[in-house]
């Protein structure tokens, strides 16, 4: 399905304004294609980390490479979730998770580095199916998630600016860009 409104930005009253965080990072234009190269950029920097880096932490207590990745992955799955529900005028409210508890039992240092690249990039692809499929009208819908009204849109550059915070911390705190 063609749409404009995936290069439309979420005005701020169609998200909480925690994610503006997120929100902000995200340059104007279509979103889909953006998920989609953004996820090609993210996969290549990370498939040249050894398997030895993705278990580095830059301090005690602060989650591994491999964490920060499974976290990613974890959260455009939920981002996504919410998506999918309210783009189905589903007008259930959806409950909020903790982040934390997800990497704690998300038992990421077990698996290899290079299975959760694959694994991203298989959530990604998705992810971009996902939006790349969505009607005009849908984009629009708003539903809750975590207490808070958020429309379809909003999720779709919230999941966007989630993972460039993420490769941010990955670039600026853990390697450097090669």
């Amino acid at each position: 399905m063609e749409s404009m409104s995936n290069q439309i930005r979420p005005a701020a009253d169609e998200y909480f304004e925690y994610y503006h965080r997120y929100t902000s990072l995200v340059p104007d234009g279509d979103i889909v294609e953006m998920l989609r190269s953004q996820g090609a950029s993210s996969i290549g920097y990370l498939s040249a980390l050894t398997e030895e880096q993705g278990a580095f932490r830059y301090e005690p207590g602060k989650w591994s490479v491999k964490e920060c990745v499974g976290h990613m992955i974890d959260t455009e799955r939920i981002f996504t979730y919410r998506a999918l529900r309210i783009a189905r005028n589903d007008k259930t409210p959806i409950e909020g998770f903790e982040q934390d508890d997800y990497v704690k039992f998300g038992s990421f240092d077990a698996c290899s580095l290079r299975s959760l690249i694959e694994e991203f990039q298989t959530v990604r692809k998705a992810t971009v199916q996902l939006f790349g499929h969505l009607a005009e009208e849908a984009w629009s819908r708003r539903g809750t998630a975590s207490t808070h009204e958020v429309s379809v849109r909003a999720l779709a550059w919230i999941t966007a600016g989630h993972e460039i915070h993420h490769l941010h911390v990955l670039t600026s705190k853990y390697f450097p860009v090669f």
